[in-house]
């Protein structure tokens, strides 16, 4: 298995008034799996997004104008292909945090 079939999906803004209802709030009633906080394992694209980014972050790059100019210059094309912006990088960000 690499994700975890029990991560609650549901967003509250206060505090989980079900607490240690279910495996994910008690870490010693599972084993620990590798990607506990996704629903499913990362796609090639996500694995290859994700390596440029270490890579990037590695070299000391930080800045966002600079962290978009890097993907496009490593050639790692963005969702559907195209090249990064700064508005497509910030949003594809927000959506693979979800």
């Amino acid at each position: 298995m690499d994700h975890n079939p029990y991560l609650n999906s549901k967003k509250t803004n206060g505090p989980d008034q079900e607490a240690l209802q279910g495996s994910i709030e008690r870490p010693a009633d599972i084993v620990n799996i590798e990607y506990q906080t996704r629903k499913s394992s990362p796609s090639d694209y996500e694995n290859h997004l994700g390596t440029a980014l270490e890579n990037i972050f590695g070299a000391g790059v930080t800045e966002l104008g600079d962290i978009v100019d890097q993907l496009n210059a490593m050639k790692v094309a963005g969702p559907g292909g195209e090249v990064w912006t700064e508005q497509l990088f910030c949003s594809e960000m927000e959506r693979l945090g979800e």
